[in-house]
């Protein structure tokens, strides 16, 4: 493996299959997740459910003891107010909440390095209203507007811009600035950072093949601030308005964006948006 670019790591494209193995359990986790999200159902058993389908599947959770203190589970579920990381506990869903899940794997090369992938939804509990819907979809469209915004030779910015000028248009809501998108490989955050603002492009890193990044928009119905929890981890919003959280992690290749953990690999919101599909 090379590195290159203020310490960004460039991969091969065997540690990038690994990873999409990675990236496919985390995808059919949150899906089945998804599934198992429901009125009365507690945030430790949905990361209990994660927990046994990421280790049945011989892989390890990347978010399980990470960090200083050390996280508590396999998932982040963060619930209405709460924008990313919380901690799975006693709390039970009721109708009209709203949670974003979080979830991370590990899988193994042949030499035993372990490359992981990354990636969030935001699901709603029965019925929720329009405006947390409509919450949802902006937060959901427009990290597809960032993927399909990367291009080979193209910058990280070019990602952020998108990212911030859908959302832009679509409202008035808080785009989250103190916590982004970051680069994913053999450690869950790497450089560089993948901010939800555009930013100074002649600053910001080159998009070039071998890197993987993880996009991830925080967007609020009210402030931009947020607080964090006594626990440590737990981020809500600072004015009590509710957050969505989509995250995919992704590469690029000759061809085009290739998402990692999209059970498509993206393919159909690519071709929607009018851009390539890298995978295969």
């Amino acid at each position: 493996m090379g590195f290159r670019d203020r310490g960004i790591e460039i991969k091969t494209p065997e540690q990038i299959a690994t990873m999409r193995r990675a990236g496919l359990l985390v995808g059919q986790t949150l899906e089945l997740l998804r599934k198992e999200v429901r009125v009365g159902i507690s945030t430790k058993e949905l990361d209990a459910i994660a927990e046994d389908n990421i280790r049945s599947a011989g892989a390890v959770p990347s978010f399980k003891g990470y960090g200083e203190p050390p996280f508590p589970g396999t998932i982040c579920a963060s619930v209405n107010d709460e924008v990313v990381h919380g901690v799975p506990g006693s709390r039970v869903l009721a109708d009209g909440d709203i949670i974003s899940i979080d979830c991370g794997a590990i899988t193994l090369d042949d030499s035993g390095q372990g490359w992981h992938g990354d990636a969030a939804i935001t699901v709603a509990v029965g019925e929720v209203p329009a405006e947390v819907a409509e919450l949802m979809r902006v937060t959901e469209e427009s990290l597809w507007r960032g993927l399909a915004a990367a291009r080979l030779g193209g910058k990280v910015a070019d990602i952020s811009q998108a990212v911030e000028s859908y959302v832009r248009g679509e409202g008035p809501y808080g785009i989250v600035e103190h916590f982004t998108g970051h680069g994913i490989g053999s450690e869950m955050h790497q450089p560089p950072d993948v901010p939800n603002l555009g930013g100074n492009r002649l600053l910001s890193p080159k998009l070039v093949q071998g890197m993987a990044l993880a996009v991830e928009p925080m967007i609020t119905l009210g402030s931009k601030d947020t607080v964090v929890y006594d626990d440590d981890w737990t981020v809500a919003t600072s004015d009590g308005s509710w957050a969505a959280h989509f995250e995919h992690s992704f590469t690029l290749t000759q061809r085009g964006a290739w998402v990692l953990t999209a059970l498509d690999g993206g393919e159909e919101r690519l071709t929607a948006l009018g851009v390539p599909f890298g995978g295969s």
